[in-house]
């Protein structure tokens, strides 16, 4: 378990610098969340952003997405990368909601977890997001700085979660995941980073 010192101290600098930080990944619901952050894997949300107004004009509800072809949906989300496996697993997701749950997404980790091309990380991000329950996502941003951070010993993204989960207050998972990794995209990047230049590294 990392100082208390240090733990008091990251969180005051997070909340100095990102008091009321926002997800970046454009949506309207929990299922266009739900789209948004598969498209996310190994893409930037930038680039996301780009694509989901244009998937999303043509289906945004799961009835709508399977009307669709499998092929139809991988030439909208192209850009985002790894085009088959994900225009495969938003189509048979979609398939799945509208038959297992109503169309509704779920809000329970198993039910999401179950759903194709849908991992811890990303059912963790709908978890928290669209239905405001306890959970603490873990990218490479933040599996990255816990490691920097000396928050966790890195081996694992599932490790990195287990060590945050038990430092920080289960109240401010959510927000925590949100303003690291804002961070990391701005001072604690993966390359070409200078400690001495970030507000955390810097005196660690």
């Amino acid at each position: 378990m990392p100082p208390k010192e240090n733990v008091d101290k990251i969180k005051r600098i997070l909340d100095e610098l990102y008091p009321a930080p926002q997800i970046m990944l454009l949506h309207q619901d929990s299922y266009t969340l739900l789209i948004a952050t598969l498209l996310s894997a190994q893409c930037t949300d930038a680039r996301v952003n780009k694509i989901t107004p244009l998937l999303f004009a043509k289906a945004s509800t799961p009835a709508a997405m399977i009307k669709l072809s499998v092929e139809e949906i991988a030439n909208i989300i192209r850009p985002c990368g790894l085009t088959k496996r994900k225009s495969e697993a938003i189509w048979q997701l979609s398939e799945k909601l509208l038959n297992h749950y109503h169309g509704i997404v779920p809000n329970n980790f198993a039910d999401l977890e179950s759903l194709p091309g849908i991992g811890h990380k990303t059912a963790s991000v709908v978890m928290a997001q669209a239905f405001d329950q306890p959970a603490f996502p873990v990218d490479t941003h933040i599996h990255r700085c816990a490691m920097r951070w000396k928050l966790s010993n890195g081996k694992s993204v599932w490790q990195t979660e287990k060590d945050l989960k038990a430092i920080f207050p289960e109240s401010e998972w959510s927000k925590l995941h949100l303003q690291i990794i804002t961070f990391a995209r701005q001072y604690c990047k993966a390359r070409q980073h200078n400690p001495v230049n970030c507000p955390i590294c810097s005196w660690l």
